[in-house]
């Protein structure tokens, strides 16, 4: 990309990928940004479960009801977690380098899509988060955030239109309607 508004204009969430595999060097390039993410206070407060083993992507594709299914068919998940005994912000640290990683992702063509899984159920007894800290061994304090899905685009989108920015949604000087 040639520059950040046209990755921001570019990048849309792909829920359809090829077979395709991550070369290494891309798999390196994406986590490298969530390792560069800012953090409050510089404190470091997330972890990341890196998932290539295609059983193990089924399994997550389970994690909710709606909105995960898709998870099996990527070439590469990336499962955010964030300690809140480090920080108090955990969440925002984590969201953050999750955004970073999809940015990368789009700048190098590879497509990404967020998966919430923090306040999200896996079934009515079971919160989405314990499923994920299950199946993958994470241990407590560790709390999940969500999923980032990668691997190559299916097809493009079409990219975000300039011209229907929500520009209602800002305010200057004070919130007014």
């Amino acid at each position: 990309m040639s520059n950040f508004q046209n990755l921001l204009i570019k990048r849309r969430s792909i829920r359809k990928y090829k077979d395709d595999l991550l070369l290494p060097d891309e798999t390196e390039q994406i986590l490298k940004a969530a390792l560069l993410s800012p953090t409050s206070k510089n404190s470091h407060s997330w972890q990341f479960v890196v998932v290539e083993d295609k059983d193990m992507l089924a399994k997550l594709a389970k994690s909710k009801p709606h909105g995960s299914s898709f998870i099996k068919e990527c070439a590469l998940a990336v499962v955010v977690l964030g300690n809140p005994l480090i920080s108090d912000v955990w969440i925002e640290d984590a969201s953050i380098a999750s955004i970073a990683m999809q940015l990368q992702a789009e700048d190098i063509g590879v497509g990404s899509c967020w998966v919430q899984v923090r306040e999200r159920e896996y079934n009515e007894n079971i919160p989405a988060a314990d499923y994920v800290r299950d199946l993958l061994d994470v241990p407590m304090p560790y709390e999940v955030l969500s999923i980032i899905t990668f691997g190559k685009k299916e097809k493009e989108r079409r990219p975000n239109d300039m011209d229907n920015l929500t520009w209602e949604n800002v305010h200057i000087g004070k919130y007014e309607l």
